[in-house]
């Protein structure tokens, strides 16, 4: 394994809560909410992204897209009216369920396959394009899951991750409600060393993302961010005034700021007709 794949594990690791506070915790802090991602990919459909444009761009008419940890289908779904078929692939049965309902929407065969990548790559057919969006955070061994994408796409791999670690906005949090310091690594730029050293072609986009989804009530948000801290309903009160000043309201939904954004691809390395 690289070096630079080696401090991304290490990276990782590092976000790891500690134990008393985990066990402590009323809810599962990992948990992650169908509604948030639905908003995702229907700000998607309506308004896409670098991520969907690079995908686009390399995708045939009547082709095939794979999407890996789909959620709802914002890496898809931008692709539904040139599609065949949308393969999505997540471990959560409620994401796959709003995939689904997003593809009959859109009028486009679609399968669904429960699991993690790549455990389940063997049961997963080859596509023109794969996308990957917002997944390579809750990867230990990143060239493995990479070079299985680009094992499963014949045209392009496109994936799509935030600038920082995803939870890193709440780092300030978690000094204020529980007194430690949480980790700054691993960024998107490890990422792009590690796939680098994989030995990936890899071009790159930074942007910003302006529609990123968001939940349709403002304590649903605050919900999430307590979750996230592992810390009682009582004290929601105490969250929203530290947060009150960083929520923003897009299109009647309430989230975070707009953050940076990297879209990384790469062409495909599958042989298979």
């Amino acid at each position: 394994m690289s070096s630079a794949a080696i401090r991304w594990g290490e990276a990782l690791a590092s976000w790891a809560i500690p134990r008393h506070i985990l066990e402590a915790a009323p809810e599962s802090p990992w948990a992650f909410p169908v509604e948030l991602f639905a908003s995702r990919a229907d700000a998607a459909i309506s308004h896409p992204t670098p991520s969907n444009h690079r995908a686009q761009e390399a995708f045939p008419d009547g082709g095939i897209v794979l999407d890996v940890g789909c959620g709802a289908g914002a890496g898809a779904l931008p692709l539904a009216s040139r599609a065949s078929l949308l393969v999505g692939v997540d471990p959560s049965a409620g994401m796959l369920e709003a995939f689904l309902d997003r593809t009959r929407a859109a009028g486009v065969e679609a399968r669904a396959i429960e699991g993690s990548w790549p455990e389940v790559a063997g049961d997963t057919p080859v596509a023109d394009v794969v996308v990957c969006h917002n997944v390579f955070y809750n990867v230990p061994d990143l060239p493995a899951f990479a070079l299985t994408l680009t094992d499963h796409a014949r045209r392009r791999v496109v994936a799509e991750l935030t600038g920082e670690h995803p939870l890193s906005t709440l780092n300030d949090l978690w000094m204020l409600f529980h007194g430690i310091r949480r980790p700054e690594e691993p960024t998107a730029e490890t990422a792009v060393e590690v796939l680098s050293e994989a030995g990936l072609e890899l071009r790159r986009e930074d942007w910003t993302a302006l529609a990123f989804g968001g939940f349709a009530r403002r304590e649903d948000l605050i919900g999430f961010v307590r979750r996230r801290l592992c810390l009682t309903a009582d004290r929601d009160p105490e969250i929203e005034e530290a947060v009150s000043d960083r929520i923003v309201d897009r299109d009647g939904l309430f989230g975070f700021p707009p953050r940076r954004m990297v879209t990384l691809w790469w062409p495909g390395g599958s042989r298979s007709p």
